[in-house]
């Protein structure tokens, strides 16, 4: 038995590999999707759902495992096929900034900042979809929330070189409205988390000048 050899003293490389990835990103940064065995549909929802979170928490980068599809009915892959489509439809959403494979079983995924949530459909020439929340949406948020998006919506249009007037305002206000609440949990701290998600893009569009 030679010395050294990690597999001789029964430490195989895939342990050792998976305790550094956690070194690396963190359990609050991994979506370990391999485990639970989820159909397409589930795997990309969580995904999703996952992704969009670790954004709103400004994560740098976070680990997805899919697993190489082994265990899927005739040994077709599920799970990974469907977190490609999640992670190309979220980069268009500018959700996503990009991802690379870790390993056959795993991608590393890096969000985008909050503020790529305002610019992906102009970036890529998406048509931008008409967001219109019920008036008494906005209406109803604390006055120090309002105050927070509309700051956030005349920087946007300043940084846009459009015009910043009550009506501009107003629809940018509504459609970065609409962009946020589609990453937020429910919950009693809802607002909060609207109020902290305005902030921080805000600051990563001062950051930018």
């Amino acid at each position: 038995m030679r010395r050294g050899d990690g597999s001789a003293r029964g430490t195989s490389p895939r342990p050792l590999a998976a305790a550094f990835d956690e070194l690396r990103f963190g359990r609050e940064n991994t979506l370990d999707l391999r485990s639970s065995l989820p159909t397409g549909a589930d795997a990309a929802r969580r995904a999703e759902a996952f992704l969009r979170a670790r954004q709103m928490a400004s994560a740098r980068e976070v680990l997805v495992i899919t697993g190489r599809g082994n265990q899927s009915a005739g040994g077709v892959p599920v799970v990974r096929p469907s977190v490609v489509g999640v992670l190309a439809r979220l980069r268009r959403a500018g959700v996503v900034e990009g991802w690379q494979e870790h390993t056959p079983g795993s991608f590393v995924v890096k969000p985008a900042p909050v503020s790529a949530l305002f610019e992906a459909p102009r970036r890529h020439g998406d048509a931008v979809v008409e967001n219109n929340p019920e008036e008494a949406a906005l209406a109803g948020l604390d006055a120090s929330t309002r105050r927070v998006l509309r700051h956030l919506a005349e920087r946007s249009l300043e940084s846009l070189g459009a015009p910043v007037d009550e009506l501009f305002v107003h629809d940018e206000m509504q459609r970065q409205y609409a962009a946020l609440c589609q990453s937020l949990h429910s919950g009693a701290d809802r607002e909060l988390q609207l109020r902290s998600a305005a902030a921080r893009a805000l600051d990563e569009l001062d950051a930018a000048e």
